[in-house]
């Protein structure tokens, strides 16, 4: 079985994360969406909500797992005999941070690949910051989210952003 990680903020998941996801089943059997915990960032949601939404997001997909992690995401993979790591590229100045932290992911741990998926469509200018920010003025972000995510944030409350 080919096993892959797909490691991020997630907050919140975003149809630009979904549509790498659902991609990334081309070349892998099982992937992992790993929930990252940032502590230099300050997320609309806690680990274990964000955790809690992609688990009923995906129930009904056994090809998903997920988890979370506070911690170099190379020793979770290392940990859990994942391979690859999976990153999404938006044509916005994506890659010379991604291709620096898969530089350091492969010096750390030698057996690690990262595999990039390039963004398509009406994905490539989506962002979990920039449907916030859209969000936080009063419009509708409902085509930006898989569906259960959008009710997740409904409940969360535009007060609470």
């Amino acid at each position: 079985m080919k096993k892959a990680m797909y490691a991020g903020t997630f907050d919140p998941f975003t149809n630009g994360h979904n549509d790498i996801l659902k991609r990334s089943f081309s070349v892998f059997d099982e992937v992992t969406i790993l929930v990252a915990e940032n502590r230099t960032k300050t997320p609309l949601f806690t680990a274990q909500e964000r955790v809690s939404m992609l688990e009923e997001t995906f129930a009904n997909d056994p090809r998903v797992k997920v988890d979370s992690w506070e911690g170099l995401i190379v020793d979770y993979a290392k940990k859990n005999d994942i391979a690859c790591i999976i990153r999404g590229l938006r044509p916005t100045g994506d890659f010379e941070a991604e291709f620096q932290m898969a530089s350091m992911n492969k010096r750390l741990y030698p057996e690690i690949e990262t595999v990039f998926l390039v963004t398509e469509g009406d994905n490539y200018y989506v962002s979990s910051s920039l449907v916030k920010e859209i969000y936080k003025h009063g419009r509708d972000i409902k085509e930006f989210l898989p569906s259960k995510i959008y009710e997740w944030l409904l409940k969360k409350g535009k007060g609470k952003l």
